[in-house]
């Protein structure tokens, strides 16, 4: 998976009562491609761009525009891990919990989301890209282990 440049992230402005996410988006269409809520897809969007430049490192921005033949993609068992250490950074052990409640319950819906946004032109993928990429990377069970979990052991 690659991020896509001509739909980077933008800020938008939030309308009343709603989070701003800086993804400029058609929301009702990703909706009726996949059952996340926006933060997922935000979730996805900022954990590509933590993994690529991880795996990658940094962007030279004086040659964004240029054309090149580096190639910055990830395979989806890479953006797994990469969205695995991500959560985990950003939420600690409440990690399980924070992708539950945007009905992120394994892999398979880290694909189902990043295969959504590659159809909505938010994503791009090569042809040896698929789904079964994002079956069964990891269990989210034992990656995302609760505080009661840590203290049993």
């Amino acid at each position: 998976m690659s991020e896509s440049v001509p739909n980077s992230p933008k800020k938008s402005p939030a309308k009343a009562g709603e989070e701003a996410h800086p993804l400029k988006v058609d929301w009702n269409l990703l909706k009726s491609l996949a059952p996340y809520p926006p933060e997922a897809f935000h979730f996805v969007s900022e954990g590509l761009s933590h993994t690529v430049q991880s795996i990658h490192g940094l962007r030279d921005d004086s040659k964004e525009l240029a054309p090149t033949e580096e190639s910055r993609h990830i395979n989806g068992r890479q953006l797994c891990l990469g969205l695995r250490n991500y959560a985990l950074q950003r939420y600690g052990l409440l990690a399980r919990t924070v992708l539950h409640r945007w009905n992120i319950k394994g892999t398979e819906d880290f694909g189902k989301i990043v295969f959504a946004m590659v159809d909505a032109g938010l994503m791009r993928k090569t042809e040896d890209d698929s789904p079964e990429d994002f079956e069964q990377v990891f269990d989210f069970h034992e990656a995302f282990r609760t505080v009661h979990e840590v203290a049993r052991d």
